[in-house]
């Protein structure tokens, strides 16, 4: 239970405030949102204090560094909510794989086309891979025109990504959704 209770307090700590605050002079902002202008830190948390609020380093970076008087504890609980709307918004970009073996009949090909068309439909990247087996090396040509005629189908929904790439006995191609 302890180590919850420690990243609770680590994530409390991410801004200097009152004493902690170890510069000369700041910047301060009111907690209406108001400049008051550049204070003696000692000054500044005196204010803070008489509002019954903290004095909290904003932009530790800027010359003077800029506080603001307010409630701590409600602003970390707003970043948080901040960050977590943020990254419900991040795009999430998932690589599909899709395996086939050089010796692959044309209808087959046409459902893994298919399939591969969902995917790029669902803003998914796809890489398609033919794999080779024993004396199948020895015709790479199949695999290289089979990954041609496959972006050919499928370069009104999609880009290639690298190009055709060869690896062992492996060679693929990359489709990237296009927007």
């Amino acid at each position: 239970m302890a180590r919850f209770d420690n990243r609770r307090e680590y994530k409390k700590d991410l801004y200097r405030r009152n004493q902690n605050i170890r510069v000369p002079e700041v910047r301060v902002i009111n907690s209406d949102g108001s400049m008051v202008g550049i204070l003696p830190v000692a000054q500044a948390i005196a204010l803070a204090k008489e509002q019954e609020l903290d004095l909290v380093e904003i932009s530790p970076n800027a010359q003077p560094p800029v506080c603001k008087i307010l409630d701590y504890n409600r602003y970390v609980y707003e970043q948080g909510k901040k960050a977590a709307e943020a990254k419900k918004k991040q795009a999430k970009v998932t690589l599909k794989e899709l395996r086939i073996k050089s010796r692959i009949a044309a209808h087959d090909l046409d459902v893994k086309i298919r399939q591969i068309e969902e995917f790029l439909r669902k803003k998914d990247m796809v890489r398609f891979v033919v794999v080779f087996h024993g004396r199948e090396n020895q015709h790479k040509d199949i695999g290289i025109q089979i990954l041609n005629d496959t972006a050919k189908r499928l370069s009104e929904i999609a880009n290639v990504d690298g190009g055709l790439q060869q690896l062992g006995n492996r060679m693929s191609m990359t489709f990237v959704p296009k927007n």
